[in-house]
């Protein structure tokens, strides 16, 4: 893999960890993320703009993306208002690829390597010390369903970027989502909620998390996907040691392990 490429797909894991630690940091998660929304729609539109390369064909996968991602901000929103980071972020993010390639194999019949198979396996490993094998399935269940669209609208993007440029197509996705967040929180909160979550913080995390899908798109550029999507699931430590130190939670070597078998089964999935 080229160093250029290497250095860009842990930028864009930094990038993806750092600004989940800055809404999950929040005492108002729910505004934060609205604001989140809003600024990022806001902050990247000229860059959309100067990009734009749309097909009418790509709006159903608009339609069925923005959907998804509406569904995952707000399952995000549920989860870090109860649950702790370092264990819904690398169970979320694990159990994604997971279901994508259960999903393929089941519906389309495709052979299952051992590689993929031992990547499952780990992830599964994971899990179970990430959450703490006595603690039952508390914060897992929310943290799989989203997982399940985040695979949804993975899935989803595979052919919709068919019919338009990345950026201009996220763009498209992400405005529905942001343009329904603002005004529904608004209204449920009274705009001061909003307000006070105006900062920066709120601006960085809006900047992270569009800016951690460009800096991939560039690594694609110089690497083949499989490799870009192994070194980007360093994510998953990555969340887990900021989650320790940031928001001071409880990461003991259990769970630093099994974050860590996480991205490690994760990469196998993507390199099998």
């Amino acid at each position: 893999m080229p160093a250029d490429a290497l250095a860009l797909a842990l930028a864009a894991a930094v990038l993806h960890a750092g600004w989940n630690v800055l809404l999950r940091g929040s005492d108002d998660v729910e505004a934060r993320t609205a604001v989140v929304l809003g600024l990022s729609l806001l902050l990247f539109a000229p860059v959309a703009a100067a990009t734009w390369s749309v097909s009418w064909s790509v709006v159903p996968y608009v339609a069925a993306s923005a959907a998804l991602e509406g569904a995952y901000f707000a399952l995000l929103v549920v989860a870090y208002r109860r649950r702790e980071l370092s264990v819904v972020y690398p169970v979320a993010r694990g159990s994604a690829p997971l279901l994508v390639l259960l999903g393929t194999a089941v519906v389309l019949s495709r052979h299952v390597s051992a590689g993929a198979a031992g990547g499952v396996c780990l992830v599964a490993a994971g899990v179970v010390l990430v959450r703490g094998i006595r603690r039952g399935a508390e914060g897992v269940l929310v943290a799989l369903a989203i997982g399940c669209a985040i695979a949804g609208y993975t899935l989803v993007d595979k052919d919709g970027l068919r019919h338009a440029a990345a950026l201009p197509y996220l763009e498209l996705v992400m405005a529905p989502v942001g343009l329904a967040a603002v005004p529904i929180v608004a209204a449920r909160r009274g705009a001061q909620a909003l307000r006070a979550e105006l900062g920066l913080s709120a601006l960085l995390a809006a900047a992270g998390s569009f800016g951690a899908y460009a800096l991939v798109l560039a690594a694609l550029r110089l690497a083949p996907a499989p490799e870009v999507a192994a070194v980007r699931e360093t994510s998953v430590v990555l969340a887990t040691l900021l989650a320790a130190v940031f928001l001071r939670e409880r990461v003991g070597a259990e769970r630093l392990a099994g974050a860590a078998a996480v991205a490690g089964g994760v990469a196998l999935l993507a390199l099998s």
